[in-house]
């Protein structure tokens, strides 16, 4: 790939407002629109982006394959420990209103939760395909 010195600058500028905005839509997402997945997919974005501009080797140093199979196990964990938490505390599966002293507060922490889970997997199941297409019939000289 040619290096282009403003495609780099810009990228650089760019991909942390990438991740800040995805921030917002995951935490955001219990009182508007947005939410896990669509924060999982504006966060991989980013990364997709730097993988573009750099190389996948480069961004396979910053975010290796081991450590997405481990996030995409950790979101679906995340998921299933609330369920699990909220029949522990004498609820029925994912019912929220349990995890907390009150109702409301409980529906908060149980969405807030759920939805990292669901953001955590989403980005790095969306890493692990861009990553095998990207890589697909390629020596390792020619994904950097």
């Amino acid at each position: 790939m040619k290096h282009n010195l403003i495609l780099r600058v810009v990228s650089k500028f760019l991909i942390p407002l990438i991740f800040l905005f995805a921030l917002y839509v995951q935490f955001h997402g219990d009182f508007g629109p947005g939410g896990g997945f669509q924060a999982g997919i504006i966060f991989s974005t980013g990364i997709i982006l730097y993988a573009l501009v750099f190389g996948v080797a480069s961004a396979k140093k910053v975010i290796p394959p081991y450590i997405l199979r481990a996030l995409a196990s950790l979101g679906v964990l995340i998921y299933a420990a609330t369920g699990v938490a909220s029949l522990l505390l004498g609820g029925n599966y994912l019912e929220y209103g349990v995890l907390a002293s009150t109702q409301v507060a409980g529906q908060h922490l149980g969405i807030l939760v759920i939805e990292l889970g669901v953001g955590i997997t989403v980005m790095a199941v969306m890493l692990i395909i861009f990553f095998a297409f990207a890589e697909r019939g390629r020596s390792e000289e020619e994904c950097e």
